[in-house]
């Protein structure tokens, strides 16, 4: 049975197979496509993930992991909980929007794309769009301990808020093309934030 061993690395796998269905969704991944940037038979992915649906719920998860992770170095980077928030989605909305594979959030993106055709995933979207959302209310309520938001805010509720200005910065992005005016609707969030 050694022979048989995996001779692949799994993370980077889901990390190609993210970067790819990030960019083309769930139904525009071909087979082939997906052969390609994972350098790996059907067969064997098959074999190591299930199927196609395996395979992309492993590269949603390898999403939200990555996204919680830089949030995690913009706080450590700037030191206090809002300010680490507002660096991470400037970054997400502004600084990547040329090197990541879709300006939009890929768990968004997978929620507008599969809707009812395949409830699993459908489902793994919106859980992990959840986790997100209560990862924020986590660090509102660390940035409200701290004195960055008055006593009176109520963090879960600023989170929804947060999230919905994420979706709606990139989608607006997307559309006019206008970095300073986004620039500026991120800084007026904060504002906002820090007098709620």
């Amino acid at each position: 049975m050694m022979a048989n061993v995996a001779k692949y690395d799994r993370a980077d796998v889901i990390t190609r197979a993210m970067m790819l269905f990030w960019e083309k969704g769930f139904n525009g991944t071909s087979t082939r496509d997906l052969q390609h940037a994972v350098d790996m038979r059907p067969g064997s992915i098959y074999s190591a993930f299930g199927s196609k649906e395996g395979l992309f719920k492993e590269a949603l998860r390898c999403y939200s992991s990555a996204m919680s992770a830089l949030l995690q170095e913009k706080i450590q980077q700037q030191g206090t909980p809002l300010s680490g928030l507002q660096e991470f989605i400037h970054c997400v909305v502004i600084d990547n929007r040329k090197s990541a594979p879709s300006e939009m959030c890929m768990l968004v993106k997978t929620v507008a794309e599969i809707t009812d055709s395949n409830p699993a995933l459908l489902r793994e979207s919106q859980a992990l769009l959840k986790k997100a959302e209560l990862g924020f209310a986590r660090l509102l309520e660390q940035a409200q301990a701290q004195g960055e938001l008055p006593a009176s805010a109520d963090p879960k509720a600023l989170a929804k808020y947060m999230q919905v200005q994420m979706i709606g910065l990139r989608t607006y992005l997307r559309t006019s093309n206008d970095e300073p005016a986004v620039e500026k609707l991120i800084e007026d969030t904060f504002q906002m934030l820090k007098a709620a």
